[in-house]
Formats: structure tokens, sequence, C-alpha cells
């Protein structure tokens, strides 16, 4: 029986891409082993894309905290900047679009008398 991807999480494929960009735990290093980094990669995309608190989180990407403290260290030690340069290497940029109508701004952001 074949999973179903769901819509946020990452496919095979790019977490084969991706996996060797994180730091490997070491035998011997105090504390908790990591959870799996496919699913906490996939708890932080989930995040980015629904918008939701980080309280929110569903349980099946782990606990909220443990994501959070993995997200915080990643982003400190520059591993999502080497994802974003992996990824764009081949990325299918046929469907994006950016138009001007999906960005409001006050009026007062161009310059208008208060």
């Amino acid at each position: 029986m074949k999973i179903q991807k769901r819509r946020y999480e990452l496919t095979d494929d790019e977490r084969e891409r991706i996996c060797s960009l994180f730091p490997v735990r070491g035998a011997g290093t105090k504390g908790r082993p990591y959870n799996d980094i496919r699913t906490t990669v996939n708890g932080i995309i989930w995040l980015a894309l629904s918008g939701a608190p980080w309280r929110d989180l569903p349980e099946r990407y782990g606990k909220w905290n443990t994501v959070y403290k993995c997200f915080a260290k990643w982003q400190k030690h520059g591993i999502f900047e080497k994802i974003f340069h992996e990824l764009r290497i081949e990325a299918d940029l046929q469907d994006i679009s950016i138009d001007s109508t999906s960005c409001k701004a006050h009026q007062h952001s161009a310059g208008a008398k208060k």
C-alpha cells in the first residue's frame, strides 16, 4: 500500500538532496537523540506554509518545542540558506507568477500625507 504524500511534506527526492546538509549527531554526544530530520523539516514546512503558531503544530511532527529548537539551531548555523542554494539549482519556475495585485500597502507607505 502506497502512502500518499501530504501537501506540506518533502518527497523522497527532496529529502535525499538535502539530508547531507544537516548536522550528524556523533556517538557519545550527551542528550536525547534527534527526532527524524525529515519529520522535523516537514513540521517546519507545515508551520511556514500554514502560518500557524508553534504551539499549533500537529503531533505527527513531534513536540512543538523540539521542532522549534531544531529550527532555531539550524537557522543560526545557516542550514536553511544551504538548502535554498541546493534546491534552487533545479527549481521548476514555470508556474511562478509575481504580481503587484498580491502586494497590498498602506497609503502612507507611498508617501501620502496624513
